[in-house]
């Protein structure tokens, strides 16, 4: 169980990941945003870009890990925390484990896509940094309600 105060830690930063999100929404992109905080500041964020930079990894996780990456000049991110608002694919989650990134806090599930516990359930796999903590369903419904109605949206526009 998360203490009321760490709770309002972890959404105060998911709030900046919500509010990326939904930049990237107004820019046609699937509504997820990621923000990578290392000692208590805000190192990067970032949303998808899978539609403007017709790239298929151009996740907001991918992004965010590489902007991080540059301006801390290491790959290793061992000291860091990764907020995203919808549980992060296999891809990213790859990602999360080779740049060895201790805490992952996520919004939404990804009944579909989702490789942390939703598909392969890599939040248990053996490659993951010693002692990580995942804290899944951080402000989940502002999340949720994010991808809904961006996709209700998107029905709409092409009926």
């Amino acid at each position: 169980m998360i203490s009321i105060n760490k709770k309002n830690n972890l959404q105060k930063i998911m709030a900046v990941a919500i509010e990326t999100a939904k930049a990237g929404a107004a820019q046609g992109e699937v509504p997820i945003g990621a923000v990578l905080v290392c000692e208590g500041r805000i190192i990067a964020r970032a949303h998808n870009q899978k539609e403007c930079l017709a790239d298929p990894t151009a996740h907001a996780e991918m992004l965010v890990i590489r902007a991080a990456a540059k301006k801390l000049r290491r790959w290793r991110l061992d000291d860091c925390q990764l907020y995203v608002t919808a549980e992060p694919c296999v891809m990213c989650m790859g990602a999360i484990i080779q740049a060895r990134i201790p805490m992952l806090v996520y919004g939404a599930t990804e009944k579909k896509f989702g490789g942390v516990e939703s598909t392969a359930r890599l939040g248990q796999h053996p490659m993951l940094p010693k002692n990580m903590e995942i804290y899944a369903g951080i402000c989940e419904q502002v999340c949720e309600e994010l991808l809904k109605d961006f996709f209700e949206n998107r029905r709409n526009k092409d009926a």
